[in-house]
């Protein structure tokens, strides 16, 4: 992909599932309120680190080109 990612998690949505955790262990993490926030917000682009956002059943992780804004996902429809 060879593209940076900046990566967030909604804390006010985000329901602790760990799902992101466990499809991408090296991006996000669990904190001491069971919820996730990625280790790096600014990241290189990576197949589960989206995998990981696509998978949240709250749709709590944004992924956006860092300087644009672009989103990555979840898509502009």
């Amino acid at each position: 992909m060879g593209d940076r990612w900046r990566v967030e998690v909604d804390r006010a949505i985000c329901i602790g599932s760990a799902q992101c955790t466990h499809l991408a262990p090296d991006a996000f993490r669990l904190d001491t309120a069971m919820q996730s926030h990625p280790v790096e917000p600014e990241t290189d682009a990576g197949e589960r680190i989206l995998k990981a956002a696509e998978g949240c059943p709250v749709e709590a992780i944004s992924i956006a080109l860092p300087g644009s804004g672009e989103p990555v996902f979840p898509p502009e429809e």
